[in-house]
């Protein structure tokens, strides 16, 4: 089921906040986990299992990681392996066996398998539980329903925000549901819902329009109308996903972080992972970065090198060391494709880079900060090109066609200009650019009477405009819902 549908919004959202608001404390989560087995099983019956048996492995893989202090090192893998087994055989085995023929020129038939929609999210998630566990940050949680309630919880369930159990674990057990939370929680949704519609929607048509095409039978000005407007695409689209998740969340009590916070107002590539996708940058940041760091960093081969060519030297190769896999991780997370591991590898190039040199510290002169932020803005659309081609070879030509270094076929060119854009995309793209920066950062937090009666009006405007785009069956996917 779908934010963005109207079943959700005028038939299984109603319903479930209103049992919800007018029952006892007690039955909130049983309320809730109910609604989100529904959520979940309206889409995907048939894989309910698969995170029903996610959900019992991680109960009893912590329950035993706590118990038995002198296995859990064995518990833990073992545990996290059960997680992986679901996730390499429903998403990756078939590009696994793409590359084994590949290598010894052989075919294997592929297997006929469906993703399970939010497999990489809910994975995460409860391999997060299992860690805290491991790590003793949080006890064992004994209820099982609790538990289920945690890893498909349906405001994050099928796209994030990630959210890891330290964060939420005492709002599962106890929380407060208010006007305040409510109100907040609307118009968080309502934003959302709009970002998704009006915005990614529209220029989800544009972007199509030219990725189906070659690179060499469009102009350069479409090449990079095509950039912009996937960068806005799958911005508006993932965070408005994510602003709906976060108004559900308080809704129903909880507070979900933050998962993008003006990534193209960035002036680096390492900020601008600390401010997009910051729920998926920060789990790989905490459960595979900064062990792997703290690994090297113990083991005696550092120790060695650090002996034999300097502090500073050693520093750099730990830094790549620990970068690359998490990096090239960070890539596959996305999909079962080379392009999405070129794209990881792309991006933890340039924060490699960064920490290294220190260059991309805060300029103290405007020229310098606009150097810096054209230069986080290039890299960041030529990562979005890769991200969005089907193979490296089509990415390469893309970018080459967008500076100009590709050879175009002009007696090719079958589409004007007015093919790809009209007033329509024009004022979308306007709209795009004047959102991603924080001109209207907190205007729901307005306490100012008259503005809020204004921003309250605008925001019942642009429910009823979403809903229209909604109901005449305009184009209306979740990019993330493919991860």
């Amino acid at each position: 089921m779908l934010f963005s549908s109207m079943t959700f919004i005028y038939v299984f959202l109603p319903i479930v906040v209103l049992l919800y608001l007018v029952t006892k404390k007690e039955l909130h989560n049983p309320i809730l986990l109910a609604a989100s087995i529904i959520f979940y099983a309206w889409g995907e019956p048939k894989y309910l299992a698969i995170m029903l048996l996610t959900i019992i492995i991680n109960y009893f893989g912590a329950i035993g990681v706590d118990k038995f202090k002198n296995h859990k090192k064995l518990i833990l893998v073992l545990t996290i392996l059960g997680n992986l087994g679901f996730l390499i055989y429903f998403k990756y085995f078939n590009f696994i066996l793409e590359n084994i023929n590949l290598i010894i020129n052989s075919y294997i038939n592929p297997l006929n398998v469906i993703m399970p929609i939010g497999i990489s999210f809910y994975t995460f998630q409860a391999m997060s539980y299992l860690i805290d566990v491991y790590r003793e940050e949080v006890q064992p949680q004994e209820d099982i329903y609790k538990l289920a309630l945690y890893i498909c919880l349906f405001p994050q369930l099928v796209a994030g925000p990630i959210v890891k159990y330290h964060d939420v674990a005492e709002q599962i057990t106890d929380r407060e549901v208010n006007f305040e939370k409510v109100d907040i929680g609307v118009k968080r949704f309502i934003i959302g819902l709009a970002k998704k519609v009006l915005i990614a929607n529209t220029l989800a048509v544009v972007v199509d329009k030219i990725f189906v095409q070659d690179p060499h039978n469009f102009s350069h000005l479409i090449a990079w109308l095509g950039a912009i407007s996937y960068a806005f695409q799958l911005y508006f689209d993932f965070s408005g996903y994510s602003d709906m998740a976060i108004g559900l969340g308080l809704i129903f009590g909880f507070k979900f972080m933050e998962n993008f916070n003006y990534p193209f107002i960035s002036k680096s590539i390492s900020e601008y992972w600390r401010r997009w996708h910051i729920s998926l940058s920060s789990w790989f940041r905490d459960y595979l970065f900064y062990p792997i760091t703290r690994a090297l960093t113990s083991s005696n081969f550092i120790a060695k090198i650090t002996d034999k060519i300097g502090r500073k030297k050693a520093s750099v190769i730990l830094s790549f060391l620990a970068l690359a896999p998490t990096w090239a991780l960070i890539g596959l997370w996305h999909g079962a494709e080379w392009t999405f591991i070129v794209h990881g590898l792309y991006n933890g190039f340039f924060v490699f880079i960064e920490s290294v040199t220190k260059w991309h510290k805060e300029g103290k002169t405007k020229l310098v900060r606009f150097i810096q932020h054209s230069y986080m803005l290039i890299v960041a659309l030529i990562a979005f090109v890769i991200f969005r081609s089907k193979t490296i070879k089509y990415a390469w030509d893309y970018v080459m066609n967008m500076f100009g270094l590709l050879h175009l076929h002009k007696d090719n060119f079958v589409y004007t200009n007015v093919y790809y854009i009209d007033n329509i995309v024009i004022i979308t793209l306007i709209a795009a650019l004047l959102c991603s920066v924080p001109i209207f950062k907190n205007m729901i937090y307005v306490q100012n009477k008259v503005a809020r009666a204004f921003i309250n009006i605008w925001l019942l405007i642009l429910f009823f405009l979403s809903t229209c785009f909604i109901a005449s069956g305009t184009y209306n996917p979740f990019i993330y819902f493919r991860f």
